[in-house]
């Protein structure tokens, strides 16, 4: 506790030096200097909304002022010689930042998900590999004849053949396998850990997908999926929720809108950046897509352009799902809805949170309806026409994960920087204001 509270009280003084340095040495000039950075941000990001928004000229005016935009306030600084000064103070506010989070880590009692006994052993492991899956690591890894060293049963997707992975799941448990696992994308994953959990049985990942956002947020190796194979000899069990979008299981998210619209492009695989860039006005200014109407425990979201569920919520206010949840067992789904119209709500999302276009809430239930009868939606990264409403839920522990107990593990995540425990944190010790009696 002394740590912490003294890290706390070095926040509040590297804080107040990059507030004296900006006055000592910028003076009246340091008012102008926050001015300048602040219209260069609103800017930058009014830029951006327009680079996406529209085509033509516009677009490629709109990216060069994107561009130019934090050159220009480097320009000013430096001809008004307050460039060292800008570097410094910055230098001053990173630190702040980093011994704020460092004193308010202690308050994170909970973010890791409890592990359990992996009994009994399993007898007839069942594993499911594609060997195309991220650029043929199945093949380069060579889990296939490793996994079968370990005493497991190896299936391969292969072919010209479509092959229904779901089947294959069951026929193996019907033939006694009593554990199943994916080497593969994270939507194989989804589709084999829901009859793994529908069954009772463990489910095993190995990070052989191009993304693994699964695999990262179990703790697993991303960089070496061999790794994950431990799992057959020495495993320790996590029980964590599913994800459920009408009767389909999702362990990651679901994304509906904007994001659903362009996965669901046929040209996306092919050409992503461009697929994205040439849909995007037509989603932003409503001239594509369906008008969207979701409904969570009460509140309600109105024609989002763009609606992230995820099973459990990511880290800091994620609004593209691309950061990490450090729990998958809060028996709760996260839900982020987007809705910017213009190049003023677009610079609104500088304030995260508290941005009018910017909604965040957990729920254990939404439905989403739409002005027509069936949607695209984007289930662990794969795009799938669903019919309205789409109800999505969340199945506490149902699925019984085996990882290895040797792994990289889960990184704790950035607390959020809280002032007034901060404040808590740096006043005196409780035992230092007891009066002892005269």
């Amino acid at each position: 506790m002394g740590a912490r509270r003294w890290l706390a009280r070095l926040s509040f003084v590297l804080a107040g030096l990059a507030v004296v340095i900006l006055v000592v040495f910028a003076g009246l000039r340091s008012l102008a200097m926050l001015a300048v950075a602040a219209v260069a941000a609103v800017v930058s990001l009014a830029a951006a909304y327009v680079f996406l928004s529209r085509r033509g000229v516009v677009r490629w005016l709109s990216l060069g002022v994107f561009v130019l935009a934090p050159i220009a306030v480097i320009v000013v600084y430096a001809f008004r010689n307050l460039l060292w000064v800008a570097i410094v103070a910055a230098a001053a506010w990173l630190l702040t930042g980093m011994t704020a989070r460092l004193a308010l880590a202690g308050d994170q009692q909970d973010w890791h998900m409890p592990e359990h006994p992996a009994q009994p052993p399993a007898r007839h492991p069942y594993l499911i590999m594609n060997p195309k899956s991220g650029d043929g690591k199945v093949g380069k890894f060579d889990l296939k004849r490793k996994a079968e060293a370990l005493g497991a049963e190896v299936f391969l997707l292969g072919g010209a053949e479509h092959v229904d992975v779901a089947e294959v799941a069951r026929k193996a448990i019907s033939e006694g396998a009593d554990l199943l696992g994916v080497a593969g994308g994270d939507g194989t994953q989804a589709l084999v850990a829901g009859i793994a959990a529908e069954h009772g049985i463990p489910f095993m990942v190995i990070s052989a997908g191009t993304r693994n956002h699964f695999a990262l947020d179990l703790g697993l190796d991303r960089e070496d999926p061999s790794t994950c194979l431990a799992a057959l000899s020495e495993p320790v069990e996590l029980r964590i929720d599913l994800g459920m979008i009408n009767q389909r299981t999702f362990v990651n998210n679901a994304s509906f809108g904007a994001y659903a619209e362009v996965v669901e492009t046929p040209a996306y695989r092919g050409d992503k950046l461009g697929t994205t860039l040439n849909t995007l006005p037509e989603l932003l200014q409503g001239h594509r897509g369906a008008r969207l109407h979701a409904q969570a425990d009460g509140a309600q979201l109105e024609a989002p352009q763009a609606l992230l569920v995820s099973n459990n919520p990511y880290g800091a206010g994620d609004i593209a799902g691309l950061s990490r949840r450090s729990r998958l067992d809060r028996g709760v789904l996260g839900v982020v809805g987007i809705t910017v119209g213009s190049a003023r709500q677009a610079a609104g999302l500088l304030r995260g949170s508290h941005s009018a276009g910017l909604e965040l809430l957990t729920t254990k239930q939404i439905t989403i309806t739409a002005d027509e009868p069936q949607i695209p939606v984007g289930v662990d990264g794969e795009s799938v026409l669903m019919p309205t409403p789409v109800t999505c839920t969340v199945s506490p522990g149902a699925l019984r994960v085996w990882v290895p107990r040797d792994r990289p593990g889960i990184v704790a995540p950035k607390p959020p920087v809280n002032w007034s425990r901060l404040r808590q944190l740096a006043g005196p010790a409780q035992a230092d204001r007891i009066q002892v009696p005269q």
